[in-house]
């Protein structure tokens, strides 16, 4: 999966001279939380930074909650985004792996990454959208059971899978492997009605079923 398949396009963009109070405005009835803030230039829309609504909270006192839906002239900062925004941006582009947006993010302690294509904007993917994509990995509408179990590093365990699915004539929906801590995992959906003797010939294959969810 990459970043184009999950990001968001229909974005919502503001000048670098839109108010604080008008970005607060614009947030609260979008119900979204961040911003990107572009500037128009001669050679046409540029990326000038990124304004999340923890930057407009941090603009107003510390009693002001800056979404209310009524909130006093008299405590309004007289700002613009551009004074406040974030200049350093982090970036990402629509071909990217959903898995190292997600490092990315994780590294930076962020909540989302601008989506370039030639230095144009495209999109936005945020922690929201990586945790749908981790969802859709594992969700499954049709009766099926989930194993996990562990698997010798280096091994080629899709052969070992589809030898054993071919054997039992089950189907394989799902399987997707990974590395915890010093133990190899995989996690494998199938359906079929000899799913028990698929699932003992996966123990006797040399490989400890971990769990198994019905769903």
């Amino acid at each position: 999966m990459i970043v184009s398949m999950w990001m968001s396009r229909d974005l919502v963009t503001i000048d670098p001279q839109t108010s604080v109070m008008d970005a607060a405005r614009i947030m609260s009835r979008r119900h979204i939380r961040r911003l990107p803030v572009v500037e128009q230039r001669a050679s046409g829309p540029h990326l000038a930074g990124f304004i999340s609504a923890t930057d407009i909270y941090h603009s107003f006192a510390p009693d002001v909650n800056p979404f209310a839906a009524v909130v006093p002239a008299s405590v309004r900062p007289p700002i613009a985004v551009c004074e406040i925004m974030s200049r350093h941006l982090h970036t990402t582009t629509p071909d990217t792996p959903i898995e190292e947006a997600a490092k990315l993010m994780r590294e930076e302690k962020i909540g989302a990454l601008l989506v370039l294509r030639n230095e144009a904007l495209v999109g936005l993917i945020t922690e929201s959208d990586v945790f749908r994509a981790f969802v859709s990995l594992f969700d499954h509408s049709k009766k099926s059971v989930r194993i996990t179990f562990d698997v010798s590093k280096g091994e080629d365990i899709l052969a070992v899978v589809a030898s054993l699915a071919a054997q039992y004539s089950v189907r394989v929906t799902s399987l997707f492997s990974c590395q915890q801590d010093e133990r190899s995992v995989c996690v494998v959906r199938v359906t079929g009605k000899k799913f028990d003797a698929f699932l003992e010939a996966l123990w006797k294959s040399g490989h400890p079923v971990l769990n198994i969810i019905h769903s």
